[in-house]
């Protein structure tokens, strides 16, 4: 521990210099901008993020749930072909979300299509291993009940472990569609779209009103994110 915080430079007296700089920004905070055309562009941004959340997590899952499906252990895909999976889904989710947005960025120039990507690659890699989780968990006598009939691995999947899986699987991917708009507010510091983008720029400006604003904006969106996420697994069922 002692290593640990003499390696981040950690002193006491640093909080105090930076005293002055804190009492601005708290003096900011406590002072939204409230103007109707600051709220226009809050709007916008808001909305922008919803989208990429969105987008991302539709292409995350069109790719993540196939691969989960071929890691779970139950659905017993060949090995050759599981171990393939297990190396690509551990890249894509190893890989952090902000690097991936880096490297959309430089690819595709800033823009909420860099963020949508960024979420995607990354959140493919985190649904399958999540995914293959919550079907490993399903009651293995159904299962082998299926199996028993000598149906395919596919009718085993598709009769047996993801029906049972069903309501869990929902869950994995509103908690992702949670991360999405969390993640998606940061992206926007590296140019991938969102209201990210203006938190950025209010920061380097010190334009701590706007932040202010920008800040009780994502609150909201994240509290309405979880609030939907709350009541959707409740009428489906599934562990919150």
């Amino acid at each position: 521990m002692v290593w640990a915080v003499q390696g981040t430079e950690l002193r006491p007296q640093d909080l105090l210099e930076g005293g002055a700089g804190a009492s601005a920004l708290l003096r900011g905070l406590l002072s939204p901008n409230l103007s109707g055309e600051f709220l226009d562009v809050v709007w916008r941004g808001v909305q922008q993020t919803a989208q990429i959340s969105i987008a991302g997590l539709l292409l995350a899952a069109t790719v993540g749930m196939p691969l989960a499906l071929l890691l779970a252990r139950n659905v017993a895909a060949p090995a050759a072909v599981r171990a393939a999976v297990r190396v690509s889904t551990a890249f894509l989710r190893g890989v952090p979300d902000l690097l991936w947005a880096l490297l959309f960025v430089a690819m595709l120039g800033p823009g909420p299509a860099a963020g949508t990507l960024a979420l995607a690659v990354h959140g493919a890699g985190m649904l399958a291993k999540l995914g293959a989780e919550q079907l490993e968990a399903v009651k293995p006598a159904p299962v082998e009940g299926v199996r028993l009939t000598g149906a395919s691995r596919t009718a085993v999947a598709v009769l047996a472990v993801v029906p049972e899986a069903r309501a869990n699987l929902a869950s994995v991917l509103l908690y992702q569609w949670e991360c999405n708009v969390r993640t998606s507010a940061v992206l926007g510091f590296v140019g991938a779209g969102g209201i990210g983008q203006e938190l950025a720029v209010s920061l380097r400006l010190f334009r701590y009103e706007d932040l202010s604003t920008l800040v009780l904006a994502v609150l909201v969106l994240i509290l309405g994110v979880d609030l939907l996420s709350r009541v959707v697994r409740r009428r489906l069922g599934a562990a919150a």
